[in-house]
């Protein structure tokens, strides 16, 4: 049974950098950072997947919706009709559709609710991967720098070559890290064109200047609430 986009979102969430970092002692650093980068953008890709399916039941829901208030409204007109014209038997099978009408909006309105809570969710778990994707630069560079100031206070005879191995592993895995957060676009490797760099570069900095917003907006949400 495939994994559900919920469970592999929320796996990929709870997922620390630790073991990342242990991965890269043993490993090829550059090659563990894209393989954790390329799930975190598979998965961001198969979610807007998802998230597009459900938009467009939603706008067919809400189109049949529409169609069938319209159809209620002008077999109200005819019902009046017929009942002014004498012609009950006209009235009553208009009447026939209004009730079957009657019975097809409740579930049309659940589909809607529904599709609207997904749309919801699904946002939310793009946000929330590429926020992870924020947490895992800022964690790979906190261990380097950690690293580095352990070494600096160890005296030159007492400095273990490992430590420096794993600083140059990590330092190598934050910039694989890098080059595909550059990249930006979800569309792999390209030629190396300015205008392609450029536009990665416009879409990360909207990237971060969109999530530096939401944090002044939801600081500013606080300080109205206490005052």
């Amino acid at each position: 049974m495939s994994e559900s986009i919920s469970a592999r979102v929320g796996r990929i969430l709870s997922g620390g950098i630790n073991a990342i970092i242990d991965s890269i002692e043993n490993s090829a650093p550059d090659l563990v950072m894209e393989e954790a980068i390329r799930e975190i953008d598979s998965a961001i890709d198969d979610v807007r997947a998802e998230l597009g399916t459900v938009v467009a039941n939603r706008h067919l829901a809400n189109k049949r919706m529409m169609e069938e208030n319209k159809k209620y409204e002008d077999l109200s007109e005819k019902i009046e009709f017929a009942v002014n014209e004498g012609r009950d038997d006209l009235a009553e099978a208009a009447i026939a559709q209004q009730i079957n009408i009657e019975a097809q909006i409740p579930v049309l309105e659940k589909s809607i609710t529904e599709a609207t809570e997904s749309e919801n969710e699904l946002e939310g778990f793009i946000d929330a991967l590429k926020a992870k994707k924020r947490e895992m630069r800022e964690e790979l560079r906190n261990f380097v720098e950690s690293k580095r100031q352990t070494i600096s206070k160890q005296d030159d005879g007492q400095t273990i070559s490992g430590s420096s191995d794993v600083v140059a592993k990590v330092e190598k895995a934050q910039e694989a890290f890098d080059r595909i957060m550059e990249k930006g676009t979800g569309l792999g490797p390209s030629s190396s064109s300015t205008t392609d760099a450029k536009t990665a570069a416009q879409i990360a900095e909207l990237d971060n200047l969109s999530h530096k917003n939401r944090i002044k907006e939801r600081l500013a949400k606080l300080k109205a609430e206490k005052s």
